[in-house]
């Protein structure tokens, strides 16, 4: 009894720890969805308003400038160029550093989580020479380029664990079945790693599209992404925009939350019909 009544317990605690851990991300990112409906009077009114009469000015403003238009555009072309090549170009490394290992499979795997641990001014300011000297700088190739290079590194990362997760056994029996390496990697590894690499790829594209020290050095005017846009919202002095800033905050946060629906609804769907299929 006193073990049943110890385990009961430690439930409690860690669903208890799971709510305030949850709540704890929640909560600012509700607060930052009322303010966006608010005006400026009730946001900074010293008492916090939970009733209030709601506004669209400040989403109107936001969609309504030209600038913000462009930034989505090119964010939009950037980053998902950026991560359809890292996903291209990362996860067959990925497989082949997870089940063909090399002397160098280590240190390779090392460099690549390594360019993560890098500041952005470590990565920008050398970037930044290059293609001014190759007269690219503020264009959308000179971004896609060098988010391609974070994105590389993080879907690598976390495919291997995936790939290695993946049976030799099934992988055998494929080789038996006839199946040759390009085979087995599209037919059998791929859909069965396919639940943590949209992870992978999710997490990739979530890291560059709220990139904003590297855009900033990277960019002027042609090619500024939405992060850039949006900090241009704020002006300096006690007359902040806190509303226009708000609403700025939660139009950065839908297309990386569109981008998980999606692939997690067309995952789902893949497999509803395999199962079918089966």
């Amino acid at each position: 009894m006193k073990k049943q009544s110890s385990l009961s317990m430690g439930t409690l605690l860690a669903r208890l720890v799971l709510v305030v851990a949850g709540l704890s991300a929640l909560v600012p990112v509700l607060w930052t969805f009322l303010n966006s409906f608010k005006n400026r009077v009730d946001i900074v009114s010293a008492v916090p308003k939970f009733f209030f009469t709601p506004t669209l000015e400040n989403y109107a403003y936001v969609l309504g400038r030209e600038a913000v238009a462009q930034g989505l555009i090119n964010s939009i072309l950037v980053v998902g160029a950026a991560v359809v090549i890292g996903a291209v170009l990362g996860l067959p490394a990925a497989y082949a550093l997870a089940r063909y290992p090399l002397r160098w499979a280590d240190d390779i795997q090392f460099f690549v989580l390594s360019m993560r641990f890098l500041p952005p001014v470590a990565v920008a300011i050398p970037l930044m020479v290059i293609w001014l000297q190759m007269e690219l700088y503020d264009t959308r190739f000179a971004l896609i380029v060098t988010y391609t290079l974070l994105t590389l590194s993080t879907v690598i990362w976390l495919a291997i664990p995936a790939f290695k997760a993946v049976p030799k056994e099934v992988e055998e029996a494929g080789r038996v079945d006839g199946y040759g390496p390009y085979a087995i990697f599209f037919r059998v590894s791929l859909p069965i790693a396919a639940r943590s690499l949209v992870g992978a790829i999710a997490f990739g594209f979530v890291l560059v599209w709220n990139e904003f020290l590297i855009a900033l050095m990277l960019t002027t005017s042609d090619a500024k992404t939405l992060p850039i846009v949006a900090s241009e919202l704020s002006q300096l002095g006690r007359d902040v925009p806190w509303g226009i800033l708000n609403a700025s905050v939660i139009l950065l946060s839908v297309p990386p939350l569109l981008m998980v629906g999606v692939l997690s609804g067309f995952l789902n769907a893949a497999f509803k019909r395999k199962r079918e299929a089966a």
